[in-house]
């Protein structure tokens, strides 16, 4: 698997979606300051340091990397990149690593999912663990991959939650659906491990554990790495920072 990688520190490789040149996310988009979250009071000293500390600049090149997809079945909003730590923002890391190129690694611990890249790189994602996301690690495949999947959620859960009882037989596709825009399926052999990487609509939850669902990434994201791993792509999923060199 071969991706251009673009002349820009943290730049991407170019994935099967064409991404705005800079130039045009600059024009378009402007930059975006986060305001602070703190109150001042009647302090002037704390008042005055308010009014000339620098605000968050988010870059426009992620702005356009998290931009709505109005194309999609079922249009996909902006993510507000406010509430979202930038770590977790996908781009290309050093990673030095023993798994060969085209390799998926989940980095349960750390919140992080890489794809290896040759040259000591990879493309990283930050992901939100769900409850089911810390049962399984280990060595399997991507069986396949679906877009914008039903969603059935097992007996126990449905236990659990009684509201969930209407969704026995599977939920439609769609914004509000737990898996998202994409779902790729992992595979041990031919057993389904029942482990996921899917989508979410709820992005402030990436960089985090949540109560329910496997591994999570904001649906921008998980639509760039479902177009970038075939089926049969090899994952490895570590549950301690054991294989995190």
């Amino acid at each position: 698997m071969t991706h251009e990688i673009l002349p820009r520190a943290g730049s991407l490789p170019a994935s099967g979606n064409t991404l705005m040149s800079r130039r045009t996310a600059l024009v378009g988009l402007g930059a975006m300051a986060l305001a602070g979250c703190q109150s001042t009071g009647n302090n002037p000293r704390i008042q005055a340091a308010s009014a000339t500390a620098p605000a968050r600049v988010i870059d426009p090149y992620y702005l356009q990397m998290y931009a709505a997809m109005p194309n999609e079945k079922f249009p996909i909003p902006a993510v507000d990149l406010r509430r979202v730590d930038p770590i977790y923002f996908r781009q290309v890391v050093p990673y030095r690593t023993q798994e060969r190129a085209g390799t998926l690694v989940v980095d349960t611990p750390n919140r992080f999912l890489y794809l290896v890249m040759e040259n000591g790189q990879a493309l990283r994602y930050g992901v939100g663990i769900g409850r089911a996301g810390f049962d399984w690690g280990g060595r399997a495949r991507i069986a396949y991959k679906r877009a914008w999947p039903r969603w059935t959620p097992p007996a126990e859960m449905i236990a659990r939650q009684p509201e969930l009882e209407p969704y026995r037989n599977g939920m439609e596709p769609g914004l509000q659906n737990p898996l998202g825009a994409r779902a790729l399926y992992i595979f041990e052999g031919n057993r389904d491990t029942i482990y996921r990487i899917h989508g979410t609509m709820e992005y402030w939850t990436i960089g985090k554990a949540v109560s329910s669902g496997c591994v999570r990434l904001m649906n921008q994201d998980v639509i760039d790495l479902a177009a970038r791993v075939p089926n049969d792509t090899p994952i490895v999923v570590l549950q301690d920072n054991s294989g995190v060199v």
